[in-house]
């Protein structure tokens, strides 16, 4: 069954989890997700060591997604921020995800330079522009299942109506999932599967601007995906504590209680199957 089709499903709510490079995509597959992200917001922190304000390229978020497609085993969301221009812009990021091995994009409707979805300030275009973004997408694509989560930023700008029209028209125009993003109230994420009728996706952000609604309490509301894509705040605590002990101790400390060994990570990277390639191809 192909991803379109997937979309008809209303007994599961599917769980995307970011990952930030190809280690960490790797170590998901160990857990076999149901998805996996590619956002933003992880690529210029952990790449570019910058927040999530617009400055990533197109060319430096194609690279980061090629690099994680090469290596994981689940359907890839890959963030396309405000579709980097307007809807020629869009058509080349298409292209250039389609290739890189994506499985979808999300896409969202604000002002370039574009923030965080929870962050302060933001705007939005006017919806015909986003609406023929949308289109564009949909015109370039060379196959169905590559799909377009179109997000609207809409609710912290003109209110939750405006929000939940603009999902209704992006919908309309082509999109194959909505993300209406950081709503902050349940009456909120209650409203929304009964005013947009379409597959919808919530994000979870830690200490963000949304309640963290259980799984199955989504699944119960209508939701069809929920994004976990905070996996930065993971990693930045890890290796505080790890660089705190060996500035403090001068050796591992208690972080040793969480690090893995040296056989393990090699196995992990691959390491055997190098040495295996070596066993079977090295001249004796």
């Amino acid at each position: 069954m192909g991803l379109k089709s997937e979309l008809k499903r209303r007994d599961v709510v599917s769980q995307i989890v970011s990952v930030h490079n190809p280690l960490a995509a790797k170590i998901a597959n160990e857990f076999r997700f149901d998805w996996v992200s590619v956002g933003g917001y992880n690529t210029s922190g952990s790449n570019l060591g910058i927040p999530d304000v617009g400055l990533l390229t197109l060319t430096e978020q194609v690279e980061m997604v090629r690099k994680v497609a090469a290596v994981t085993n689940a359907p890839l969301l890959a963030d396309g921020d405000d579709g980097y221009g307007n809807y020629l812009n869009v058509m080349r990021l298409v292209r250039e995800m389609e290739k890189a091995g994506a499985s979808a994009i999300h896409m969202e409707d604000q002002v370039f330079p574009k923030k965080c979805g929870h962050m302060e300030g933001k705007r939005v275009v006017p919806k015909r522009d986003f609406v023929a973004k949308i289109k564009a997408f949909v015109d370039t694509r060379k196959s169905e299942d590559f799909l377009l989560f179109a997000r609207t930023d809409a609710i912290a700008v003109g209110g939750f109506d405006d929000a939940v029209d603009r999902a209704n028209a992006y919908l309309e125009a082509g999109a194959d999932v909505i993300f209406v993003e950081a709503p902050t109230t349940m009456e909120q994420v209650v409203k929304l599967p009964k005013l947009i009728p379409g597959p919808l996706l919530y994000n979870w952000v830690w200490k963000g601007k949304s309640p963290l609604v259980p799984r199955e309490e989504l699944l119960r509301l209508g939701y069809r995906f929920f994004l976990q894509a905070d996996v930065l705040y993971a990693v930045s605590y890890a290796l505080r504590h790890y660089y705190s002990e060996l500035k403090s101790t001068g050796t591992y400390g208690t972080a040793a209680e969480r690090m893995i060994s040296f056989d393990e990570f090699n196995t992990l990277i691959g390491l055997d199957a190098i040495i295996a390639a070596e066993a079977k191809y090295e001249p004796r």
